[in-house]
């Protein structure tokens, strides 16, 4: 298995659509002009950015967090270019990307080390080979402060392992039940 480098990320994108919409440099200004926490392609990576749908969980109505009856009373919805996570919370957001990962391909997602500094962690599960969709992002605010995630720029990094040989059950083959996600996915079983 070899990790692919941005050669091989700008090609699969661009003739193949494995990632929608795709920056082909990496991004470090808005449109404005302003520096922002950087998304695209990186030397053996890509870095996602962060829409702005965000389900905070919280403790208003004192639901149980169960991943087998997930509750929505657990969460609220917010659209927004910032998100503030209460201390030692959590919340879950998407990317903005869709992902279509070919056959013979397992992708990792590690978080930034911009938000990993500030105690915040990014856990996205691995995306299996023929795997497609937004990629739910986890949100952990590990701190006793409040923490900022801004919507729009980049919150987690992308890697790809390419095998020298294609499995022979893809994601797409078992009928994943988050295959072809879109928005925010809660839990399902």
């Amino acid at each position: 298995m070899a990790i692919k480098s941005d050669r091989w990320i700008r090609e699969m994108s661009e003739k193949h659509g494995m990632i929608e919409p795709y920056a082909p440099n990496q991004i470090r200004f808005n449109e404005h002009g302003d520096k922002i926490v950087s998304y695209g392609v990186s030397s053996y990576g890509y870095d996602v950015r962060c829409a702005p749908e965000f389900k905070v969980f919280t403790n208003v109505h004192s639901a149980i967090v169960d991943p087998k009856h997930f509750d929505d009373k657990s969460f609220i919805d917010i659209e927004s270019d910032v998100c503030i996570i209460p201390p030692n919370s959590f919340a879950l957001a998407r990317t903005v990307e869709y992902f279509r990962i070919p056959r013979n391909v397992l992708t990792v997602c590690l978080g930034k080390s911009t938000y990993a500094r500030c105690g915040i962690i990014v856990n996205v599960t691995p995306l299996e080979p023929e795997w497609e969709g937004h990629v739910t992002l986890e949100f952990s605010n590990t701190t006793n402060l409040p923490a900022r995630i801004y919507a729009g720029e980049g919150v987690a990094q992308m890697l790809f392992f390419e095998s020298d040989e294609v499995c022979e059950t893809s994601y797409k083959d078992r009928g994943g039940k988050y295959q072809g996600q879109t928005g925010v996915t809660l839990p399902k079983t």
